[in-house]
């Protein structure tokens, strides 16, 4: 393969994202890799999820304290991430298409550091249906953690986070599924 020297910077890039992402089960843009999933956390399971209020991409209020008395999965995800991108296809046909239309039930993708431009063609591309919203400058989720993506937290019908986890593994996201499902079988 010959390679114009133009796309020389672009390689580069993908490269260095690549490493960033390479020995962690999210990736992070700001912590160095002595800082663990774990220690990059703010909050955790039993606390009250932190305030939500964003404009998703159809132009829609999405605001977690108005979502009382409903289930809330909130993903944090960026289009540069890999294990955002290898989940998202889970979110969809394991978590959408199952629970989307249950009336006790709701789900928003927020997008670390990325705009409406930046993450509208891939939603659009991928046909992912649920709501997406952009976090551009990281304050929402400076509310929930200082790094690593992606990240779920199951937020209860009383606003208490009863899931939390960082990274894309199935077992771990079988078993988010599986709380999902019990709780709206409640």
């Amino acid at each position: 393969m010959i390679l114009k020297r133009r796309s020389l910077p672009l390689m580069a890039a993908c490269v260095a994202l690549l490493l960033t992402c390479l020995g962690s089960p999210g990736c992070s843009r700001h912590k160095g890799p002595d800082v663990s999933p774990e220690e990059a956390s703010l909050t955790a399971v039993g606390d009250p999820a932190p305030a939500i209020q964003l404009t998703t991409l159809s132009g829609d209020a999405f605001d977690l304290a108005a979502l009382d008395g409903k289930l809330v999965l909130v993903n944090f995800w960026a289009t540069w991430c890999p294990p955002c991108r290898e989940e998202m296809p889970h979110l969809r046909d394991e978590v959408w298409q199952r629970f989307g239309s249950h009336e006790e039930f709701a789900m928003i993708s927020i997008a670390r550091e990325e705009t409406v431009e930046e993450i509208t063609p891939f939603v659009t591309e991928n046909e992912y249906a649920w709501p997406f919203a952009p976090d551009v400058d990281r304050a929402v989720f400076a509310r929930f953690a200082e790094a690593y993506i992606p990240r779920n937290y199951v937020i209860g019908r009383d606003g208490v986070i009863l899931y939390q986890g960082q990274g894309y593994e199935e077992k771990e996201f079988a078993e988010m599924v599986k709380l999902i499902a019990d709780e709206l079988a409640r």
